[in-house]
């Protein structure tokens, strides 16, 4: 886990434009009307961070057999599907949520998992020591 804190200005970065897209997000889909209390906020920053480190964990280790941007952005995605979109679904949809905001809210994790990555590949990530 030493990678984190060797990359800490690009997480940083990462979770902050992921918050930045889970503000217009809220705001875009109806959620504008109640303010969420700083208890959210702050579990959403936690969360956005270590969504953040994972995905540059991934992206450190990403074989460099392929375009590395086809690496960042296919890891993003892939992290996606595997475990975010399918907790998501059943879990949104357990709750009874429409399929829209179901399809809505998953959509969003995918958008921030991209953006996050093309931000730390853009600021530049750097391997842990051997």
């Amino acid at each position: 886990m030493i990678y984190i804190l060797l990359n800490l200005l690009p997480i940083l970065a990462a979770t902050a434009l992921g918050l930045g897209i889970d503000t217009a997000h809220h705001l875009l889909a109806g959620g504008g009307a109640r303010t969420p209390s700083i208890g959210l906020i702050l579990l959403a920053a936690l969360a956005q961070f270590w969504l953040a480190s994972i995905l540059a964990g991934a992206l450190i280790l990403a074989p460099a057999k392929a375009d590395p941007w086809i690496m960042a952005v296919g890891s993003a995605v892939v992290i996606w599907a595997g475990f975010v979109l399918p907790v998501l679904a059943v879990t949104l949809s357990y709750r009874g949520l429409e399929p829209r905001t179901v399809i809505v809210d998953c959509a969003h994790w995918l958008i921030v998992m991209i953006a996050q990555a093309v931000l730390m590949k853009i600021w530049g990530l750097v391997p842990p020591p051997a």
